[in-house]
């Protein structure tokens, strides 16, 4: 059973940044993609970035520029470092671990919030 513990979320000014964290552990598959998605309130949840095992990046549209996704694989550990915040990127933070092939888990998210 794969866990996953999530950090960094929290309050922040706009045009403030932030580091989002998550670790997963118990997972015994080393090809993976790890993601981090974005619910804002009345939403639905949305693709912010993803990184795969083997070093494949993509990001939202909206967080082009100003996002950084990275992974240590070592750890299992995935960061999401945010520039340039502005209020539309507040909302809860999930993160997201699947394993190619078999299962699929969500971390329990982080609050993001974003003032102007």
């Amino acid at each position: 059973q794969v866990q996953l513990v999530e950090s960094g979320g929290g309050q922040v000014e706009a045009g403030g940044s932030l580091r989002l964290s998550c670790a997963a552990t118990g997972s015994e598959s080393n090809a993976n993609v790890m993601a981090w998605h974005r619910q804002r309130q009345g939403r639905q949840r949305s693709l912010v970035a993803l990184i795969t095992s083997v070093g494949m990046i993509s990001y939202a549209d909206s967080v082009k520029g100003r996002a950084t996704i990275s992974k240590d694989n070592a750890k299992n550990t995935m960061y999401l470092q945010m520039d340039r915040l502005t209020p539309e990127d507040t909302g809860v933070y999930f993160c997201q671990f699947k394993e190619i092939g078999k299962s699929e888990y969500w971390g329990q998210g982080t609050q993001v919030t974003v003032s102007s």
